[in-house]
This record gives structure tokens, C-alpha cells and sequence, in this order.
């Protein structure tokens, strides 16, 4: 038994400015040969290849065929898929509450909860009566919710005193202009 793959990805630069398009051929969980759009020819990288890129790269017909996919199958995708992904903002909802009941005086966490988002891009900052805290500032990082859209959660570490007040200030492209949440 043995598998035998093909992969081909696009790689984008500046949108559709620069394209490399890559196709990788997979013989049992080893790539062994790949067509590289930057060379314009096929290219060995195993012994298992070799055969294949040499009789390859004399038929002309397929090197062009492979060549032309920059501009037949990359760009082409990527004007069909750009509104909803490259071009896709959703701005994010913004929620902060305590881990805990606040006391005066007592240390508790501060949760600044950013769900359903994307693109990924995003800053989220605490402040203490208008200043950044910056230690003492925790962050899960960012999980995929399954659905094309993101969330992450930015703590604060804080003993409350009678007077503060904190803030999380988020920043992401969908939105107008950036979201401060009070506590």
C-alpha cells in the first residue's frame, strides 16, 4: 500500500502583485518532486523525482500550462475569494467583568473578553485611570471559533481601590474607531 499526492498552494504578496505557485507531489508522506512558478520548471527532491522532473521539464506544453496557473488558477482565486476573506471585516464584541466579586483592597483578575472577530489582526491594552497597565497583563492568545471568526480574552491583575477605573481599549480593522469598555 502506498499514497501518492498532489498539493497546490498560492502564496501571495501585496494582494496579487507577487504570486508563487507551488505544487508539491507526496509519495508516501515524503514530498519528492515540485513544480516551482519562481524557477518555471519542475524540481527534484528526492531520487524518486528525478525520472519525473527531467521528462517533465522537456514537455514544453506542461511546463506552460504549469507556468500559466500563476495567472489562471491563483489570481483567478484570489479575485473570487478576496471580497470574502481578504476583504472581510467583522468587528469584534468587547466584554470586561472580574473573575470575582471586587473587594477594595483584595487582588482579583480583570477579564477584557473580544469574541468574533477577523481578520486576526487585533490590540487589546488595559488602562488604570487613563494610564496603560502593562505588568500584570495576561492573554490566552487567539482561538479560532470554527467559523471564520476569532476571540481572545487579556486579563489584568489589580487590587481595586475606591476611585479607579479600568479600561480595555480594543483596536481592530473593523472597526471605525477603536472600543474603550469601563469598569
Amino acid at each position: 500500500n502506498f499514497v501518492i499526492q498532489a498539493k497546490a498552494d498560492c502564496y501571495f504578496t501585496n494582494g496579487t502583485e507577487k504570486v508563487h505557485f507551488l505544487v508539491r507531489f507526496i509519495f508516501n508522506l515524503e514530498e519528492y518532486l515540485h513544480f516551482d512558478s519562481d524557477l518555471g520548471m519542475f524540481v527534484a527532491l528526492t531520487e524518486l523525482g528525478e525520472p519525473d522532473a527531467d521528462q517533465w521539464n522537456k514537455r514544453l506544453d506542461l511546463l506552460e500550462m504549469s507556468r500559466a496557473a500563476v495567472n489562471m488558477v491563483c489570481r483567478q482565486k484570489y479575485k473570487l475569494g478576496a471580497p470574502f476573506i481578504v476583504e472581510r471585516n467583522v468587528p469584534p464584541e468587547v466584554t470586561v467583568y472580574p473573575e470575582r466579586t471586587p473587594l477594595l483592597q483584595q487582588h482579583n483578575l480583570l477579564l477584557c473578553s473580544v469574541t468574533g472577530f477577523y481578520p486576526r489582526d487585533i490590540s487589546v491594552k488595559w488602562f488604570r485611570n487613563g494610564q496603560e497597565e502593562r505588568s500584570g497583563v495576561m492573554s490566552t492568545g487567539l482561538v479560532r471559533n470554527g467559523d471564520w471568526t476569532f476571540q481572545t480574552t487579556v486579563m489584568l491583575e489589580m487590587i481595586p481601590e475606591l476611585g479607579d477605573i479600568y479600561s480595555c481599549l480594543v483596536e481592530h480593522p473593523g472597526l471605525l474607531r477603536p472600543v474603550s469598555v469601563a469598569w
